[in-house]
C-alpha cells in the first residue's frame, strides 16, 4: 500500500439523509478538489489554514468544502471534506470525478492509518477511534473516548519508561562488567520490578470488565424448567420477546436481547431449563445453557417460590456446580405472587435462603409476572460493578492489548526469578528488553506492516 498518493472515500453511511461527506487526503489532495469544485472565491489549494468554502460541482450539486492544511488535519496531510446532498448518485459521481482528478479509493481505515504513520496519534489511540465509532452505550463510549484522547497510552508509556530505566541500569553494569561495577541496587531493582509487575497484573485484571462493557455484559438467566426465566426476560425488556407457557422445556435454545441500564449495555440470555432429559433436542439446549452460564459475567439464578425446598435445593446445587469465583450471582425467588403463602413461612425455604446468602449474598424475592421486585433486581444488576463508576486508570478492552500484557507479565516473572536466583545481568536484560518490546507494541512504538494491516482492515472505509 502506498502512502504518498491522494485517497478519497465516502465518510458517511449510504442511505437516506440530508447530507453526505466525502473525504480527500494526500500531498496534492487540494489540487484534486480544485479540479472537481468551482469555488466562488479562490481555490482550495490557496487556503492557508482551516477554511470552509462554498462551491459548485458543475452540473451536479452545490457543496461546502472544509479545507485542512498539513500538518493540522486528521491525517497530518492536506485534506478536505466535501459536504453534498445525500444522494447516492451525487456521491458516486463525486467519487468518479475525484478518481479522474488523481485520487484513488481509500482502503478500510487508511485515513486513520495515515494519521498514525504521520504521528497524529499512536496505535492505541487509533484503535480507540474505531471503538468510539462502534460505542453503543455511555460506558463503552467513555472507555473508547479516554483511549482515543491518549490517557490510556499515557499509562502504558509510563510503565514502559519504568522498565526502560530498569533495563538501562542493568545494561550499564554489563558495559562495565570487566571492572565488576554494580550500578543497580538489587533490592531497589526488585522493588521497582514488583511495582511494575503489580501494575501489569492490575491492567490484565481490568480486561474482564473492559471487554464485557465494550461488547455488552453477558447476563445468563438460568434455573429449572418453569421457574419463570422467560417471563423474567420479557419483564426486564418490557416486551414479549421469549415464548412463555406452562409446559416444561418450552425454551429449547438460548434467546438473547440487549438492554441499557445506567449507561451500560447488558446482554440478557434466556436459557433452556436445567434438568435431566431424554429428549435429544432439549439436551442440546441444556448444553448450550450450561455454556452460556459458564461464560456469563452475571448469573440470574431463578428459583420457584411455588416449588418444594428440595426441588429448589437441587436446582441451586446444579447452578452452583457450574459457577466460577469471578462471576457475579444474583439468586432470585420468583413467583412470590402465587406462592401458597409467604415463602419465608414455607418449611425449608428460610434455611435454603440462609444457605444461599452465606455463599452469594442477598436473595431477591420478586414476581416476574406482576413486576413486583423488578426495580430491586435492576439495582442489584447495576451494583455488580460494570458501570465503571469512579474507576481510575486505564481499563483494557482490546484482546490484542490483553495478549501483550500476558506476554509482558511472563517476561517480568522471568526477570523476578532471575533476581531471586542471582543470575547474571545479561539474562535480566534480555527478559526486560522483551517486556519493553511487548508493551511498546500496544501503542505502536514497535510494530509491523502485518499488524497494522490486521488492525486497520477492521475499520470502515472513510475512516
Amino acid at each position: 500500500m502506498r502512502f504518498d498518493d491522494n485517497i478519497c472515500a465516502p465518510a458517511s453511511p449510504a442511505g437516506s439523509g440530508a447530507i453526505s461527506v466525502v473525504r480527500v487526503s494526500g500531498p496534492t489532495a487540494l489540487d484534486s478538489v480544485d479540479k472537481l469544485v468551482n469555488f466562488r472565491r479562490g481555490t482550495a489549494a490557496e487556503s492557508k489554514g482551516f477554511e470552509v468554502k462554498f462551491g459548485v460541482v458543475p452540473g451536479l450539486d452545490d457543496v461546502l468544502v472544509s479545507v485542512y492544511r498539513a500538518p493540522h488535519s486528521y491525517t497530518g496531510e492536506d485534506a478536505a471534506e466535501i459536504g453534498c446532498h445525500a444522494s447516492p448518485y451525487i456521491v458516486s459521481v463525486i467519487m468518479q470525478r475525484l478518481q479522474r482528478a488523481g485520487c484513488r479509493i481509500a482502503e478500510p481505515g487508511e485515513f486513520t492509518r495515515r494519521a498514525f504513520l504521520n504521528g497524529k496519534m499512536d496505535l492505541a489511540q487509533a484503535e480507540g477511534v474505531a471503538d468510539l465509532i462502534a460505542a453503543d452505550s455511555q460506558a463503552s463510549h467513555r472507555l473508547a473516548f479516554a483511549q482515543m484522547k491518549g490517557g490510556y497510552s499515557k499509562e502504558f508509556r509510563e510503565l514502559r519508561a519504568q522498565l526502560v530505566e530498569l533495563a538501562s541500569l542493568v545494561e550499564l553494569e554489563l558495559d562495565f562488567s570487566e571492572v565488576e561495577v554494580e550500578f543497580a541496587d538489587r533490592e531497589k531493582l526488585a522493588s521497582l520490578l514488583e511495582q511494575a509487575r503489580g501494575r501489569v497484573e492490575s491492567l490484565k485484571a481490568s480486561y474482564s470488565v473492559g471487554n464485557a462493557v465494550k461488547n455488552g455484559v453477558p447476563v445468563a438467566i438460568v434455573g429449572a424448567p418453569n421457574s419463570g426465566k422467560s417471563t423474567l426476560l420479557n419483564a426486564l425488556l418490557r416486551e414479549d420477546r421469549a415464548i412463555v407457557s406452562d409446559i416444561p422445556g418450552t425454551t429449547r435454545d438460548t434467546v438473547e436481547e440487549t438492554m441499557v441500564l445506567d449507561g451500560v449495555r447488558y446482554r440478557f440470555i434466556d436459557t433452556a431449563g436445567l434438568r435431566e432429559s431424554d429428549d435429544t433436542v432439549e439436551r442440546l439446549g441444556i448444553e448450550r445453557s450450561l455454556g452460556k452460564l459458564r461464560s456469563a459475567c452475571i448469573i440470574l439464578a431463578v428459583l420457584d417460590a411455588t416449588g418444594t425446598p428440595l426441588e429448589n435445593l437441587e436446582s441451586a446445587r446444579t447452578i452452583s456446580s457450574e459457577l466460577s469465583p469471578d462471576q457475579k450471582v444474583i439468586w432470585i425467588l420468583n413467583k412470590c405472587d402465587i406462592a401458597p403463602r409467604d415463602p419465608a413461612m414455607v418449611p425449608g425455604i428460610p434455611e435454603l435462603i440462609r444457605d444461599l446468602q452465606s455463599i452469594t449474598g442477598d436473595t431477591l424475592r420478586l414476581s416476574a409476572l406482576t413486576g413486583s421486585g423488578l426495580e430491586d433486581l435492576q439495582e442489584a444488576i447495576e451494583d455488580c460493578g460494570f458501570g465503571l463508576g469512579s474507576a481510575e486508570g486505564a481499563i483494557v478492552t482490546s484482546a490484542r492489548h490483553y495478549s501483550a500484557l500476558c506476554e509482558a507479565a511472563d517476561d517480568l516473572a522471568r526477570v523476578s526469578e532471575a533476581l531471586d536466583n542471582q543470575l547474571s545481568g545479561d539474562l535480566l536484560a534480555e527478559d526486560l528488553r522483551a517486556a519493553i518490546s511487548t508493551l511498546g507494541s500496544i501503542f505502536g512504538e514497535i510494530t509491523t506492516d502485518e499488524l497494522l494491516g490486521e488492525i486497520f482492515s477492521k475499520f470502515c472505509i472513510g475512516k
